[in-house]
C-alpha cells in the first residue's frame, strides 16, 4: 500500500505544478468530457464528474472552459469522441503496468504505448495478463498533523470507509469505491486538507525492483504520465523511498 501511495503522492504534487503551467489540461478537459458522456453533465449525480470538476478548479481551470468540456460530452456542443481503452503489460523486472487511456485514435494511441513500453525496458501484453492483480480501491491521504489518529478513524469507519494506515507522516485511507464520496465529504466537511483523493488500482501484490530495473520503471511510469492520452497508468512495483525520492527529484 504505502509504495502505491507514495508514488501517487508525487504524481498528485507533479500535477499541480503541471497544471499551474497549463500543461495539464488537455488531460483535464479529456476526462470532463468522458465523464460527462457517461454519466451525464450534472456533478451532483455523477460521481466521476464531481471529482474531473474539483480537480479542474484545484488546477485553476476556467469556469467556462469546464462548463464547455462537460457540454461537449452531453453532446450540447460539438467535440471530439474518445474511447477509453486499457492496456496492460510489463515493465523492467516483471513488474505489472495497467494503463488507461481515453484516446480519439486507438491505432496510433497503442502504437505510441507500445513504443513507450519498449524504449524503458518492458513490452505491452494481451488484455487480462495483469488486470487480475490489481483491485478497484479509493485511496485518500492527507497529513497527520491536521486530526488525531483516532478521532480520524471513527470519522472514516462511520462515513463507511474501511481503513486507515499512517506512512510517515501521512495518514492513508482506503475505501470502497462506493464508499469514496461518503468518506471523502465527511472528511472535506471538516475541512481537512486532502492530498491524494481518487479510486484507484491497487495491487494485491508488489514486485521490488532496484537499480536499473527501478530506474527504467520510474521512466516508464513518468513517460505514460505524460503521454496525452493516459488517463491513468498503475504498477505494481515496491521501490525503496530513498531510491524513488532519488529518481524521481
Amino acid at each position: 500500500m504505502s509504495g502505491h501511495s507514495k508514488w501517487s503522492s508525487i504524481k498528485h504534487k507533479k500535477a499541480l505544478v503541471d497544471a499551474r503551467r497549463g500543461k495539464a489540461f488537455t488531460k483535464l478537459i479529456r476526462e470532463l468530457t468522458s465523464a460527462a458522456k457517461a454519466g451525464g453533465g450534472s456533478p451532483e449525480t455523477n460521481p466521476r464528474l464531481r471529482t474531473a470538476v474539483a480537480a479542474a478548479k484545484n488546477a485553476n481551470m476556467p469556469a467556462d472552459t469546464i462548463q464547455r468540456a462537460i457540454k461537449k460530452g452531453t453532446g450540447e456542443l460539438p467535440g471530439e469522441v474518445y474511447e477509453e481503452v486499457t492496456y496492460e503489460g510489463y515493465g523492467a523486472g516483471g513488474v505489472a503496468v495497467l494503463v488507461d487511456v481515453l484516446t480519439d485514435n486507438r491505432n496510433r494511441t497503442v502504437a505510441e504505448i507500445r513504443h513507450l513500453f519498449a524504449k524503458h525496458g518492458g513490452n505491452l501484453g494481451e488484455n487480462g495478463c495483469v488486470a487480475w492483480m490489481f483491485g478497484r480501491t479509493g485511496l485518500i491521504t492527507l497529513d497527520v498533523n491536521q486530526i488525531p489518529e483516532d478521532e480520524l478513524l471513527e470519522l472514516v469507519l462511520e462515513a463507511g470507509g474501511d481503513d486507515v494506515g499512517i506512512e510517515g507522516d501521512v495518514y492513508e485511507i482506503r475505501t470502497s469505491p462506493d464508499a469514496f464520496e461518503d468518506v471523502r465529504s465527511a472528511l472535506e466537511s471538516r475541512r481537512l486538507t486532502l492530498g491524494v483523493s481518487e479510486i484507484t488500482m491497487l495491487p494485491q501484490n508488489t514486485v521490488p525492483v532496484e537499480g536499473k530495473h527501478a530506474e527504467q520503471v520510474v521512466r516508464l511510469m513518468e513517460a505514460l504520465d505524460d503521454h496525452d492520452d493516459v488517463r491513468k497508468a498503475y504498477a505494481n512495483f515496491d521501490i525503496p523511498d530513498a531510491v524513488l525520492a532519488e529518481l524521481t527529484s
